[in-house]
């Protein structure tokens, strides 16, 4: 359960970040800050049409502009294309329908934002200029936008080849099982939602500096990424580059959440140019090219049913996800909607499941993750139908899901999706989350707000999530001449404050403050393999790695001063930079050891997992909606959740209270819209609307936390968390404030906006 006392600096002490000083007076370095000597500028020419063959027409003129050095179309770089590295087989052991997604488009577009070519020139506003001068020639083609117009028998083919707009079909579970589970049934409980497409919108937008060492022939790209080592695997492989050829270096990252891990066309382009023109090349992203060509997240078209039997426990699960995944299969877009239906069935226990997957093409930006990576999608729709479930049998929300939860005594649990549960009280939290948010006095505040002329719901999401998926990541702790700690590790901060929560580990080990220990992520010439930041891993994978090597360290350490001070080593304590004899004034500090050990000391170690731990929760929302207008105001928030160990709690909250803001941002007012003609019509912030601070209340959180077995520090993991239980949560709300206060039963859907809502409520007038 919570921990009651924390060591100074160890695990579980609430130690701010050390990272933030620079960050907030302005010394953050990020990758538009480093602009190196000589150094050109690119920008893309991108598609103004959704589907069009195209030719461009005076390149040679452009070429010969004065400031311009370089224009690659698809031409120059034939044969270049970007990858799709999540390829599972089909649900009939066939491959997907896999199409080239070409680094420049030669001769057809498929969205707008499509990547047509990269002008190189001395500033930006020249490759702009020029870019506007461009020709280039469209002869416009049927456009398909939507998932089911993509699915309809005449759409338009994005891909003709392939006579389908069906990329893939995934099936998992046993569909008999499950047919026969429904045939028992005394009911079944059926829903149809809506996931809506949203963009990542981080602070700091995409951008790269691209540098090429004719000498060595070697590269250096300085980019905001999630992990070097992977961006660096997959440029090599789009350029057929050598491993060693190339360096990666990520300094400050303004936030990721998923859509940077990607690799886009510019970092290779960025490459290409800077090889041919011998001179650093950068690019820089503006607001403009993040809605039209960084990976969308979400859009689901989904529908579930329940089986339950006479006492309303669940038989029986059936999931049908229609996956949007927009033009092209982006790098891990497939395994996105097979990650969610894996974790379908939630935190119930459930005899029988079978899930079912299409991935959809379209003439839309392409999709992929974004926070909690189709974890947030497997919630929402099974909280959405239990919800449903406690209406329809009369039980309400609390009996539906007590009576079909996993219990304690059944775990370590095996679902029917093959995933394995290893600890966790689920009703336990439940029963605290309505313990904080008065669940019992609900019915007299909402008698209060309806003396008002307001609805008022309550509404709960109970959640369970996969994460620190199996593998392991090496860490690396050294300690210099100077007696200085330096920690390289693989993972890479996006403002998670990674830096804090590894030293303090190292800290406690060597008896010194946080602020002594240097942590090196980014550079994949001086970390020598990562698994970066995604699928919150880096703190459940790389920590029980920085323990082991601090604890090998110390050993070393105490070995060469128990040598030195003539001491057992069981007689030494490491404190403020000395190792001393334990009751004695005899001590040794750190430099004198380093300095005299005859060669460099450090300690490298690298701890496996081999399953995924299972981080879950209960959140809380009550909401007042103003029949009037339809807005929602969210009047409290209440989250508890099971994170097996708490590392850093001022760390863990931050993660949380962001998570949720996101899934609140979705759930009341973020929609990607595109017109009939594949138009972006949300492209800007102008546009497209998201949550602000003064729209969220004060939200209260605390763990009931229960170690993980899979886990060598039993760490469960926390950065998707809020995301994943904060959308149904609110939706619920907001659903039984409409059907208590005016007889709403259809589901709305995502983004429950003020029109949607009151559109919502005058139809039942």
């Amino acid at each position: 359960m919570n921990q009651i006392a924390t060591p100074k600096f160890g695990v579980g002490a609430p130690l701010r970040r050390k990272e933030d000083a620079p960050l907030i007076t302005g010394q953050g370095i990020y990758t538009a800050d480093y602009t190196p000597e000589r150094c050109l500028h690119g920008y893309v020419v991108r598609s103004a049409m959704a589907h069009a063959k195209i030719s461009v027409d005076n390149a040679d003129e452009i070429r010969g502009m004065d400031g311009v050095h370089l224009v690659l179309t698809g031409a120059e770089v034939a044969g270049k294309t970007m990858p799709t590295l999540a390829l599972l087989k089909q649900e009939d052991g066939s491959n997907f329908n896999l199409p080239p997604q070409p680094v420049l488009c030669s001769d057809e577009v498929r969205y707008v934002g499509d990547a047509i070519a990269f002008i190189v020139a001395d500033d930006i506003e020249i490759a702009k200029n020029a870019a506007e001068m461009l020709e280039v020639d469209y002869d416009p083609l049927d456009v398909v936008v939507g998932i089911e117009n993509a699915l309809a028998p005449d759409a338009e083919k994005v891909w003709p080849e392939f006579g389908t707009n069906v990329a893939f079909t995934f099936g998992q579970g046993d569909q008999t099982k499950t047919e026969d589970a429904f045939a028992k049934a005394d009911k079944v409980v059926s829903i149809e939602l809506v996931n809506n497409r949203i963009v990542a919108n981080y602070l700091e937008l995409r951008g790269c500096v691209a540098e090429f060492d004719q000498v060595e022939e070697r590269f250096k790209l300085t980019v905001g990424t999630q992990g070097g080592h992977g961006m660096r695997d997959t440029i090599c492989g789009i350029l057929d580059l050598e491993k060693d050829k190339l360096q990666v270096i990520t300094p400050e990252v303004g936030g990721g959440f998923g859509t940077k891990i990607f690799c886009y066309r510019e970092y290779p382009l960025a490459m290409i140019a800077a090889r041919e023109l011998g001179t650093p090349v950068r690019w820089a992203g503006d607001r403009m090219d993040h809605f039209v060509t960084d990976a969308h997240g979400r859009d689901n078209l989904s529908t579930a049913e329940l089986a339950l039997d006479a006492d309303s426990r669940i038989l029986g699960l059936k999931v049908h996800v229609k996956a949007a995944m927009g033009a092209y299969l982006h790098q891990f877009g497939p395994f996105i909607p097979w990650v969610g239906i894996t974790m379908s069935p939630g935190l119930y226990d459930i005899p029988a499941v079978f899930a079912k997957v299409e991935g959809v093409y379209m003439h839309t930006v392409p999709t992929d993750a974004f926070r909690g990576a189709g974890r947030p999608e497997a919630a929402y729709l099974i909280e959405r139908l239990i919800e449903r479930a406690g209406e329809e049998t009369g039980l309400g929300s609390v009996e539906i899901r007590k009576r079909n939860f996993i219990k304690p005594e059944q775990l370590p649990y095996t679902t029917q999706m093959g995933r394995l549960y290893d600890t966790g009280d689920f009703a336990g939290h439940l029963d605290k989350a309505l313990e904080v948010s008065d669940w019992d006095g609900f019915k007299a505040r909402q008698e209060k707000s309806a003396s008002a002329g307001k609805y008022r719901g309550i509404g709960l999401c109970t959640y369970i999530e996969a994460c620190a998926f199996p593998g392991s990541e090496e860490a690396t702790l050294e300690l210099s001449d100077e007696g200085n700690l330096t920690l390289l590790i693989g993972t890479q901060t996006n403002g998670q404050g990674h830096a804090t929560a590894y030293s303090q580990v190292v800290a406690e080990k060597f008896g010194v403050t946080i602020e002594e220990i240097e942590v090196v992520q980014g550079d994949t010439d001086r970390v020598r393999k990562g698994g970066g930041t995604g699928g919150s891993r880096s703190i459940p994978l790389g920590l029980p790695s920085v323990r082991d090597a601090s604890n090998t360290l110390v050993k070393k350490v105490k070995e060469l001063a128990a040598d030195r001070l003539e001491a057992g080593i069981e007689d030494l304590e490491l404190e403020s930079g000395v190792v001393r004899v334990v009751g004695t004034d005899q001590q040794v500090t750190l430099a004198e050891i380093a300095a005299g050990a005859g060669e460099p000391l450090s300690a490298r170690e690298e701890v496996e997992q081999t399953e995924c731990t299972y981080p879950n929760g209960t959140h809380v929302c009550e909401v007042e909606v103003d029949p009037d207008t339809g807005d929602v105001s969210i009047e409290s928030y209440v989250i508890v959740d099971d994170f097996g160990v708490t590392v850093n709690p001022l760390l863990l909250a931050g993660q949380v209270h962001g998570g949720a803001a996101s899934a609140l941002s979705q759930a009341m007012c973020e929609r990607t819209v595109y017109d009939d003609d594949g138009q972006l019509l949300t492209a800007s912030l102008l546009d497209y609307q998201m949550i602000r601070a003064d729209d969220l209340p004060p939200i209260h959180f605390e763990t009931r936390n229960i170690p993980s077995t899979t886990n060598a520090m039993g760490i469960k993991g926390a950065g998707e968390a809020g995301t994943i239980g904060g959308c149904a949560s609110i939706m619920n709300a907001i659903q039984k404030a409409v059907r208590d206060g005016a007889g709403v039963t259809e589901a709305i859907d995502m983004p429950a906006t003020p029109h949607r809502v009151w559109e919502a409520l005058q139809a039942v007038k």
